[in-house]
């Protein structure tokens, strides 16, 4: 390992950098997201490249010198797609959000100890291993980039420890390939044209609709893939199109209510809260005439309902809900919980902290069954 000792930087250009990289890599985020979807859009992969220059740039003013090769070489291979040299796969987006993190690592670690370790023979065995791909060699990319990419996170490629008869499920790692994994976007893959182009639809929809509020940005997205992955684990007892459309649609009729109301600092009132509960009709009626999403109606109708019969807007209890509804149940309860900023009453949590709370509080609200899926995927993804 070698020590990087960066010169003397005044603090506030250090949390300028910083918070100009965690921008960077959340926009990056919901580009590779598009260009799963549109893999040959050349806006989305130019976007993608000035997303990478920039942070290049930006870490060449402060001298942070071991990382920019990196970069450079990630940034000449993203050269090579917008240009339209090489074409866009879903292992180039693991190399550049690997590469990001450990750009983010890097930075954060100077930044709290005044220094970092890095190691340099990895980091000339990655330019080496994105050296190799070439516009002349296109049939060799996908290799060549798992190459690259088992180089910034070995565990790629490790099957998951057999766990012993009571071991507790957070101590499991990455998954073996042939185990649930996390997709990069919410649509079904092995679905028919025209469902997918419908499911397409309902997502640009909602994410005009995101837009009304900045907490929403990204919601049908992250709920989508999180909920075929819990769904995934579970053996797939839901349909994937249905459950997708349902995560895209569900919050449809929040467009419709009063900003201030969506805003509002305190707690509801019973008359703002009964005008929030109508959200759900407005949503499923988006749905009612399309006989081919009659169950991910079903699912946005439900979505509301509570095990202990608590819920809205028909108090049904457990048995009498869906299985879908009640996987959205939990998930739009978690994203709530982790992305939740406008609101006093209701605190912002980490992930971790969220699944925790989620846990001790359900006092029953939740089906278990699915609770304990969903706790399943949290240990995994957390613990990547």
């Amino acid at each position: 390992m070698q020590t990087f000792i960066p010169e003397d930087l005044e603090p506030e250009i250090l949390t300028d950098l910083i918070e100009e990289i965690n921008e960077l890599y959340e926009a990056s985020e919901q580009t590779l997201i598009e260009l799963e979807l549109k893999p040959e859009d050349n806006e989305l992969q130019r976007a993608l490249f000035r997303s990478v220059h920039t942070i290049k740039g930006d870490l060449g003013l402060v001298n942070f010198s071991p990382i920019i090769p990196l970069l450079q070489h990630v940034e000449d291979l993203l050269d090579y797609l917008r240009k339209g040299q090489v074409d866009y796969t879903s292992i180039m987006s693991d190399l550049v959000l690997l590469t990001m993190d450990r750009v983010k690592q890097f930075v954060e670690s100077v930044i709290a100890i005044g220094k970092a370790e890095y190691d340099g023979v990895l980091y000339q065995q990655l330019i080496m291993a994105i050296t190799r791909i070439t516009p002349e060699n296109q049939g060799d990319h996908d290799r060549l980039l798992g190459e690259a990419v088992l180089l910034l996170n070995p565990e790629l490629d490790q099957p998951r420890a057999q766990a012993e008869p009571d071991s507790p499920v957070e101590t499991e790692k990455a998954p073996h390939p042939s185990e649930p994994k996390l997709s990069k976007t919410g649509v079904p893959k092995d679905i028919s044209a025209e469902k997918r182009q419908d499911i397409l639809f309902f997502r640009d929809l909602m994410q005009t609709i995101e837009k009304r509020s900045e907490e929403w940005v990204g919601k049908g997205d992250r709920i989508a893939k999180l909920a075929l992955y819990v769904n995934d684990i579970a053996g797939n007892p839901i349909e994937e199109d249905q459950l997708a459309v349902a995560c895209y649609v569900h919050d449809f009729g929040m467009a419709f209510m009063p900003l201030k109301l969506l805003h509002k600092q305190q707690a509801y009132t019973d008359n703002e809260f009964n005008l929030m509960r109508s959200h759900v009709y407005k949503s499923s009626r988006l749905l009612e005439h399309l006989d081919q999403w009659d169950m991910a109606r079903k699912i946005v109708m439900q979505h509301h309902e509570r095990a202990d019969g608590s819920g809205y807007p028909l108090g049904l209890k457990d048995d009498d809900i869906c299985d879908g509804a009640k996987l959205l149940a939990i998930l739009d309860t978690f994203d709530s919980m982790t992305h939740c900023q406008s609101r006093q009453d209701k605190p912002q949590y980490s992930k971790k902290q969220a699944v925790v709370a989620l846990n001790r509080y359900n006092q029953n609200k939740f089906n278990a069954t699915w609770l304990n899926y969903f706790n399943q995927a949290m240990a995994r993804v957390l613990t990547r």
